[in-house]
This record gives C-alpha cells, structure tokens and sequence, in this order.
C-alpha cells in the first residue's frame, strides 16, 4: 500500500469512527431524554420485563370552594333523584291499590261511622311536597357538611401531612 493509499484509508477510517461516535451520543441523548420524560425508553420494550411505573403523590390540601360547589351539584342531583323516586313509588303504590286497601283496612278497624280516607294524609301533591321540602334540606345541610369537612381535612392534612396515594401505570 502507498503512503497515499493509507493517508486515504485512515482518514476514510477515522470519518467512520467519528459519525458512529456523533450517532452513538445523538442517540443517547434521546434515549436519555426520551426516559427522564417518561417516554417509550422508561420501559423496557418487551412486555415480559415491563415494570409498571409508579408515582407516590400526596393530597396535602383541598380548595373548601371546590368542595362547595361539587357538593352542592351533587346534593341537587340527589334532591332530584328523591322527589322523582317518590313520585314513582307513590304511583306503583297507588297503582297496586295499597292505599285503597289500606283505606278499607282503617275503616274495618275504626268502624264504618267515621269518615276517614287515607288519600287525605298520603295524597300524591302532600308527598311530593313533603319529598321537596326534603330535598332542599337536604340540600342545604350536605353541601354546608362537605364545606365543613373539607376545612377540617385541610386542618388535620396539616398536622399529619396529608393522605399518601400511590398511583400505578399497569
């Protein structure tokens, strides 16, 4: 070989080395970068040896506002489900005949010289107005509650540190 012929081989080598040396590093770098993510790199690629990340968080304080809101959505939700409940109950009652026999067992017992109806106290317009008044109370003491225990849970989550929840990517 010519010293020409070697000059040329070793540079040609020496390129070869340094674009795979700038490949290597370019691709460690993304492998890097791509894992302090928690991109495709943070596992391993085949299943069989994937472990599952896992992230411990804690829930060190809760907005009493948030809680108010939410609560007072959710109580008018379950206002509403308990008046339709009762309307819907109060009809299969009233479509088996459970108030007209109850009607007929009341005047068997009290005798027939007193004129008593059943429908009187348990009539669908008292029962639904009852269930409302219900509902509104209800409304009112759940969402005042969950304020409430929300301060109380930002009071003790500061003397204990908070509740410790450890989520899992499986």
């Amino acid at each position: 070989m010519t010293p020409a012929e070697r000059a040329t081989a070793s540079s040609a080598q020496a390129a070869a080395q340094a674009g795979q040396t700038a490949g290597q590093t370019a691709r460690s770098t993304a492998e890097a970068g791509r894992a302090a993510a928690g991109g495709p790199q943070a596992r391993p690629r085949n299943g069989v040896d994937a472990v599952p990340r896992r992230v411990r968080l804690t829930l060190a304080r809760v907005d009493p506002w948030s809680v108010t809101k939410l609560s007072f959505l959710l109580s008018v939700a379950v206002g509403i489900a308990l008046v339709v409940a009762t309307a819907v109950i109060w009809s299969v009652l009233d479509g088996m005949g459970v108030f007209t026999d109850l009607n007929g067992l009341l005047k068997d017992v009290v005798g027939q010289e007193v004129d008593f109806d059943l429908l009187d106290y348990v009539g669908f317009g008292k029962v639904i107005s009852l269930a409302t008044v219900i509902a509104v109370v209800d409304v009112v003491l759940l969402t005042a509650l969950s304020t409430i225990v929300a301060f109380l849970y930002n009071v003790s989550s500061a003397l204990v540190g908070g509740l410790h929840v450890t989520l899992s990517d499986d």
